[in-house]
Order: C-alpha cells, then structure tokens, then sequence
C-alpha cells in the first residue's frame, strides 16, 4: 500500500465518505440521525489546517450537530454533481451554504474536473481564440490561469469574468433549489461584497460582487454576511498544524482567529433560527 507522508506536524482531518457520494469530507463523520445542521462550502468551511473549524466551534457554542460538508476549493458544481449531498442538505433542520468563488465551475469558456473544481481540464475554441497568445496546457488550477488572463489582457479579462458571474448565478440558483430544507446564505470575507468595481483573480471570494449576491439572496431563506476583523487577519497561522514545507500555503487560509470570528457571529443566528 502506498501512502503520502505528510511531515511532522500534520493535522488528521479523519476524512470519511456520506451514503453513496465519492467526496471525501472532513470527519469524524457524524450521524444524520434527528436534528442537524449542514454545512456546504469550500476551504474556509473545511477547515485546512485548523483544529476546530468553525462548524466544530458552532456545534459548541450552539449544542447543534454540524455536518461539514466542505471542500478544498470547492466551486458550486463539487455539490450539484453529487446528489448524495443536496440529499442530506435536504434531511438537515438548516443547510448552511457558504458563497465560494465563480472560477472553479464549468461555463462555456472553459471546463473544470467535476469533483476538483479548481482542477483546469480544457477551454473551449471562444476561449482559445480569444486569447491566441496564451498555451492553455500551460494550466493545471484555475486560479493559475485566471490570474494569467488577468495578466495578458484586463479587457479580455472582464468578458471571462462576465460570462463566470452569470455561470454563478444560474448556479447558485439551481443549488439552491434543489436543497428543501431553510438555507442560509453565508458570506466569508474580510471584505463585503464589492460594489461596481472590476474584481482582480487576487479577491476572494473570485469574482463575486454585491449584484451576484442581490440575484440569489431571494433563493435563500437567510443571509449573513461575516467580514473578519483585521486583528483576525493579522493572527496569521498562530495556533494552525501544518507540515513546514506548507507554510506558504497555509498563511493564505483562514486562521484560528477567523474561524473563531465566524462562528461568534453564527451561534446567536442560528439559536434564533433552530
């Protein structure tokens, strides 16, 4: 059997399965029995690097049972092209749905890998002529390509981005929709959603600005909106377990002190809810 030593200083997500999906979600796994919450997201949600992510901080505060759902880099299609999670989103007493970026998830430029969704697979011929200078087999993740597109042409870029906000949207929609249980919609950031401006591939979540966010509010039956604090931010990795050869990596995911902050301002919400 082979294996992928992680380095000293790892920390064990205890990843398991739910009923017939194929993802592999931070654990230990929890019972889908009687009341609970799910929570759909993407890194923020599951947690890298941190001990107790904020679905874990949440189920203490609030005596609530967290499912997390979370992926790495998930986009919206990781959760609408596995119907075994709609279905226990479906179960909970409320499904939690986290506002992911718009490039990881398949448009008519280009393609992403159906359960990675920042995996790059193949661009369309629009997307090829539109940028005939650029090699796209240069390109494994999308956040690499988009900030090359970026790079080469602004212009060009903002037809990307337009035809990605609309993929979203649609998206965001049908997943929504398809969930029949009380969502809410929650957005992380240290930032809220822009207004007007062109948005850079360096703002997360990428490319989602406060119209995206107006267009699929009515299909959630809750919205809250979590902009961490600056002290936050400034905490760094303090307290995070990870490998030193990720330290890079991990200075650019979400700390203790954010995960502490989101599930601060989620406890009294959901007490009011459930």
């Amino acid at each position: 059997m082979a294996f992928a030593y992680q380095g000293e200083g790892a920390l064990d997500y205890f990843p398991c399965r739910y009923g017939a999906s194929k993802l592999l979600f931070r654990g230990p796994r929890r019972s889908l029995e009687g009341s609970f919450c799910a929570v759909l997201g993407g890194t923020e949600t599951y947690g890298k690097f941190v001990p107790r992510p904020f679905p874990d901080l949440l189920e203490e505060a609030t005596g609530l049972r967290m499912v997390n759902l979370g992926c790495m880099n998930a986009g919206i299609d990781v959760f609408l092209n596995d119907p075994t999670v709609v279905q226990i989103a479906s179960r909970s007493s409320l499904a939690i749905v986290q506002v992911v970026g718009a490039a990881n998830l398949t448009n008519r430029l280009y393609a992403v890998h159906p359960r990675r969704n920042d995996r790059f697979l193949s661009a369309s011929a629009v997307l090829q002529a539109m940028y005939r200078e650029v090699d796209f087999a240069d390109f494994s993740f999308t956040r690499h390509m988009m900030q090359t597109l970026h790079a080469v042409s602004p212009g060009k870029f903002e037809q990307v981005a337009a035809e990605l906000r609309a993929a979203w949207v649609a998206r965001m929609h049908t997943l929504l929709g398809r969930i029949t249980a009380p969502t809410l919609l929650l957005w992380i950031a240290n930032h809220a959603p822009p207004h007007g401006q062109p948005l850079t591939p360096d703002v997360s979540p990428l490319l989602i600005d406060a119209d995206m966010i107006a267009a699929v509010r009515p299909h959630a039956t809750h919205y809250l909106e979590v902009v961490t604090s600056p002290e936050a931010g400034a905490a760094g990795t303090a307290g995070m377990r990870f490998p030193p050869l990720d330290a890079a990596v991990a200075a650019e995911v979400p700390g203790l002190a954010v995960h502490a902050e989101v599930a601060a301002a989620l406890a009294p919400v959901l007490m009011r809810l459930i």
